[in-house]
């Protein structure tokens, strides 16, 4: 079976060899993208006595990583027309991250391979967005982007309680050999997706190229100046950060305080709220693509997480309870399986035409940083003066007031019913 494009249309008619390659590799790069993450610190404080200090700095310089590279990633993504490279790349350089951590577990080594596991992961997820939208279009790139989502969630529930019973019966160094199975399955599934279905020009956001044009030269993409002069682009983005800056501190808060009343169930109750947030995302998720081909508006959709996140700061100031920090955890399930789907539907829809779709993908992904940054800091100092009741409080307020600009500033984005019905018009005609 053969790529094949409508034949009154641009919309692309991918083989079903490639959806299955995508689907494949969106469950496998769930745990390649994040690396080892929280299992780093457990090896490097149980396994090999690091001082807390230089486990702080080993943990902090993948992040460091990741931010300094979102933009570029971007860039990269879009001016590139190598993405399965990219994406097989990527996998692979975290494999052989995990391998430097696990056999050189050196202080200088360690910090090398967590800079590297950080510049893989902010090329990731351009690079498979890019895919998605090349292979399917813009008119399916929505249902596209949940079923994606969907895989990933899946891939993280898999892969949380693979790593947890790998670390409990055979140690915690054969994490890192897990992911590096995952990375190196995910660098050999990316040769599913066929190469001469990819319409590059859509998936870096541009008008359709064809691929029939393939060799030819890309069309310009907007100027950064220009690009950055977009009203909606910048609300949009301003918005991403306050979301977060009023969700990220909440779950780290709510393990302080198990931790606190009750030593010796936090782990189990983190461990819970993960896999629990993880099940429920997958819902959500495909939830999210129902409404939107349903003709759900972009903006309903995040006004619903943007209205979750001051519910669930009101309920963490009321309990310390194990079974309610778990129960709650369900509302962070909803919020995040939301903004998974929406917030990169509305970057392809605010990218309409500019080429500059991944870069938009490596701004929102900095925005995250930005507003995760700017939660944790705000809420220690306020629990050190005030409590961890205050703590909740305040982030519940600061995500009212996202849910507040976000509803009086951002335009709804999607595309009218012309272009909805894009693929079918010139038929009827």
């Amino acid at each position: 079976m053969t790529s094949r494009t409508d034949a009154t249309s641009d919309q692309p008619s991918p083989s079903k060899t490639s959806l299955v390659g995508l689907d494949g590799l969106n469950f496998l790069m769930a745990d390649v993208r994040d690396g080892v993450g929280p299992f780093l610190s457990v090896y490097l404080k149980g396994g090999q006595h690091w001082p807390a200090g230089q486990i702080g700095i080993a943990m902090a310089a993948a992040s460091l990583a990741a931010a300094l590279c979102q933009i570029p990633a971007g860039l990269l993504v879009d001016a590139l027309r190598v993405k399965r490279a990219l994406v097989a790349g990527s996998g692979l350089m975290v494999a052989l991250g995990c391998l430097i951590i696990v056999l050189f577990p050196s202080f200088f080594l360690v910090i090398a391979a967590q800079m590297m596991l950080g510049a893989a992961s902010a090329v990731i997820p351009p690079a498979l967005a890019a895919l998605s939208l090349g292979l399917v279009g813009r008119r399916l790139f929505p249902a596209r982007i949940s079923r994606n989502e969907a895989f990933n969630h899946a891939g993280n529930f898999a892969a949380a309680l693979l790593a947890g019973t790998v670390g409990q019966w055979l140690g915690y160094h054969w994490i890192f050999y897990f992911v590096c199975v995952f990375a190196v399955a995910s660098a050999a599934i990316v040769c599913l997706i066929r190469p001469q279905e990819i319409d590059h020009e859509l998936a870096r956001g541009g008008e359709s190229g064809g691929r029939e044009n393939w060799p030819g030269q890309p069309k310009r993409a907007m100027p950064f100046r220009e690009l950055f002069r977009k009203r909606d682009l910048r609300i949009f983005l301003t918005s991403v950060v306050l979301f977060h800056f009023g969700n990220a501190a909440m779950l780290p808060m709510a393990g302080q305080v198990l931790a606190k009343t009750h030593p010796g169930a936090d782990i189990r109750a983190l461990s819970a709220c993960i896999i629990t947030a993880q099940l429920v995302m997958v819902g959500v998720a495909a939830a999210v693509g129902w409404a939107l081909r349903r003709g759900v508006g972009r903006k309903t959709i995040f006004l619903v997480a943007l209205a979750i996140l001051p519910m669930r700061g009101l309920l963490f100031s009321f309990t310390d309870s194990p079974v309610g920090v778990v129960g709650i955890q369900v509302l962070d399930g909803v919020a995040a399986g939301i903004f998974g789907v929406i917030a990169v539907v509305m970057a392809a829809d605010l990218m309409r035409g500019t080429g500059r779709f991944n870069l938009a993908q490596g701004l929102v992904a900095l925005s995250i940083g930005v507003g995760a940054s700017l939660s944790n800091l705000t809420a220690g100092f306020v629990v050190q003066a005030f409590g961890y009741p205050a703590g909740f409080l305040t982030l519940a307020a600061i995500a009212a007031g996202a849910f507040a600009f976000f509803a009086a500033f951002m335009p709804e984005t999607r595309p009218g019913p012309g272009w909805a019905g894009q693929a079918e018009a010139p038929a009827a005609a």
